[in-house]
């Protein structure tokens, strides 16, 4: 545990922004779980609104700096190419 107190202040910043990476993480895993869901039963119009929501999950968290744009440029391809093969 640090003795100086920006040190201090450094740890308690750190494990809130920590929880915060950890909230939008889980938030973004979940729609994309939800999307591949939509797919999955088949349903154009579902899929549609869960492929929106997961493009803009990604965007925010790359906005953010929780995810790297490469990272997010695969997943969107990943999940658009999904969407196109249930066209």
């Amino acid at each position: 545990m640090p003795n100086i107190k920006s040190a201090k202040k450094r740890v308690l910043l750190s494990q809130a922004e920590n929880e915060n990476n950890k909230r939008v993480k889980s938030a973004l895993k979940t729609t994309i779980k939800k999307f591949e869901a939509t797919v999955e039963s088949g349903n154009k119009t579902e899929a549609d609104s869960a492929y929106a929501a997961a493009i803009k999950a990604i965007d925010q968290a790359v906005t953010k700096g929780i995810l790297h744009k490469n990272t997010a440029a695969r997943k969107k391809s990943s999940i658009t190419l999904k969407m196109n093969k249930l066209a």
